[in-house]
């Protein structure tokens, strides 16, 4: 009878523990899919990748990283929380990272309408009125004469003493800078990055030895790559104004390209108009199950 007695205390005993042990189990908080479905996003380099976030009570929330731009993806999120988001944001981020906080390079936003938020790019900025026009002339290796080699230079604006800017673009945020390109015969040749438009530009590699005009542009007579041969004859090239995340440890431009023109063959005092690329820009839906 003692026997029978224990034998019984320590099955009560067992499945008290156990009867514990579930609630232990039950009792972290439960998760609810968070399913991202975006078009147009190209994979980072090793340096960077991609973060999202939910905005809670104001406050962003993480839903995890990823470098894959194969999409849907779902990411498990704190159901009352995603629950409560009113809002998601895609930013770009280090691959190695001490922030807790989202970076300046938040690249997609959008507001939960129920289960879903459709997200867009208007957190950069609003590029439907984007447009600009570009000229061909060499203004640093003339020092105000004209050498007679228009055709190896290229200057975003009006022509003009001194030029002057054209475009017709927003202000970006902190994290974001514009950047000229012209499509080489090896790929595309930076022609420098700006955020302001009535000055040069922040970089010349290309250019002669004297000043360029208060407008972003580029000469391409020194320091040529490999497979290219300069002077760069500018005259039937694609030319692409694109907006890249900064830092950026890319050499190519990045995809939101929004303004794409063909250098045609009159030199300064003609212009070469540049169309909207609006189709670059990335979006897409983002779905809390």
């Amino acid at each position: 009878m003692i026997k029978k007695t224990i034998l019984g205390i320590l099955v009560l005993g067992f499945i008290a523990v156990s009867c514990s042990s579930d609630d232990d189990n039950n009792s972290g908080p439960t998760t609810a899919d968070l399913t991202l479905n975006l078009q147009g996003l190209e994979a980072l380099g090793s340096d960077y990748v991609y973060e999202g976030w939910i905005i809670v009570d104001g406050q962003p929330v993480s839903t995890g990283t990823f470098t894959s731009v194969t999409f849907p993806q779902n990411f498990p999120v704190n159901a009352t929380q995603l629950n409560s988001a009113t809002r998601f944001v895609l930013s770009i981020e280090p691959a190695i990272d001490t922030d807790p906080a989202p970076a300046d390079t938040k690249i997609l936003v959008g507001d939960f309408n129920g289960t879903t938020a459709s997200v867009n790019t208007d957190i950069v900025g609003d590029f439907s009125n984007a447009a600009g026009d570009f000229f061909l002339r060499t203004p640093t290796d003339e020092s105000g004469m004209n050498n007679g080699n228009d055709e190896n230079g290229i200057w975003f604006g009006t022509p003009g003493m001194p030029p002057t800017p054209n475009f017709v673009l927003p202000s970006l945020p902190a994290g974001w800078a514009y950047e000229g390109w012209v499509v080489g015969d090896s790929g595309p040749l930076s022609t420098g990055t700006f955020t302001t438009f009535n000055t040069v530009d922040g970089a010349a590699p290309f250019s002669g030895p004297s000043a360029g005009p208060p407008v972003p542009g580029e000469d391409f007579f020194e320091n040529e790559p490999a497979g290219e041969s300069f002077p760069l004859d500018v005259r039937g090239r694609t030319v692409v104004i694109s907006v890249e995340p900064v830092p950026d440890d890319s050499v190519a431009p990045f995809v939101m390209k929004l303004l794409v023109g063909t250098a045609g063959n009159d030199t300064a005092p003609a212009t070469h108009a540049f169309g909207q690329n609006l189709g670059s820009l990335p979006m897409g839906s983002v779905t809390r199950n």
